[in-house]
């Protein structure tokens, strides 16, 4: 894989600007993670999936808060106006039946008591520290950073279209029903993701704030990858669950 820490170290163009942050998604997306080729390929345990729900519902959960810690330091009302339909997305305008709503129903649907979802205290210690390390992000850098930070949004609709077919092929008890959290995400991140390159490219006028847009999305990949990191260590290979943490046999 590449190193990005000097990318932009002459200056970019605003085309070879967007190459670099669509290389790093193609080197660094978490659709490479090996946890990723398992699941796609069929080889998850039904535990391995149920734990994989329970801990990404925690970044589910804390999109919205992020989003919000976006829009409190956006001055541009129509940037506030766009950014906002986030919230609603996974909240929902009612707060009940948003993309948050759907993947609970998505971690439900594999077995798991909703309480025990919703808590998050089943969660691996690594997801909860690198959920909370990107909310920080978002609250404590720069709307430039921030928005940049999202960019992965660029190829969600990649590894929805790895994961869900194969999922449903691959997994009986698995349906259409069960993945309704992704029906509408491709569209939604495609959306989003035009808006926030758009501001990106816009506002990464000198080599210093291109390398902190490059940065900022190797940052949040690395987000994505630790997760599935401890998923794997956990659950996998070697197969170490730290205390306190969902095990095979809550699943029983």
């Amino acid at each position: 894989m590449s190193d990005f820490h000097d990318a932009a170290r002459n200056g970019l163009s605003s085309s070879e600007l967007e190459a670099v942050l669509r290389q790093v998604g193609a080197e660094r997306y978490h659709n490479r993670h090996p946890f990723h080729h398992r699941m796609t390929s069929g080889a998850l345990s039904r535990t391995e999936m149920q734990a994989w729900a329970l801990n990404r519902y925690c970044y589910q959960a804390v999109i919205p808060r992020k989003d919000a810690m976006i829009l409190a330091h956006a001055e541009d009302p129509a940037f506030r106006a766009a950014w906002r339909k986030r919230i609603e997305d996974h909240d929902g305008e009612d707060g009940r039946s948003g993309g948050i709503a759907r993947w609970l129903h998505l971690a439900t649907s594999l077995g798991l008591n909703p309480d025990d979802v919703k808590s998050e205290r089943l969660a691996l210690p690594v997801t909860r520290f690198a959920v909370g390390a990107y909310l920080s992000f978002c609250t404590n850098r720069t709307l430039f950073e921030a928005v940049a930070s999202s960019l992965t949004e660029m190829f969600s609709p990649l590894i929805i279209g790895e994961r869900v077919p194969a999922m449903l092929a691959k997994y009986d008890y698995i349906t259409e029903d069960t993945l309704a959290y992704f029906t509408r995400r491709p569209e939604q991140a495609s959306r989003d993701a035009d808006f926030a390159l758009a501001y990106v490219l816009g506002h990464a006028d000198t080599a210093e704030r291109q390398q902190q847009a490059i940065d900022a999305l190797v940052f949040k990949c690395d987000i994505l990858w630790a997760m599935l990191d401890a998923l794997q260590h956990a659950y996998a290979e070697p197969g170490n669950i730290p205390p306190g943490a969902f095990r095979p046999e809550a699943a029983l």
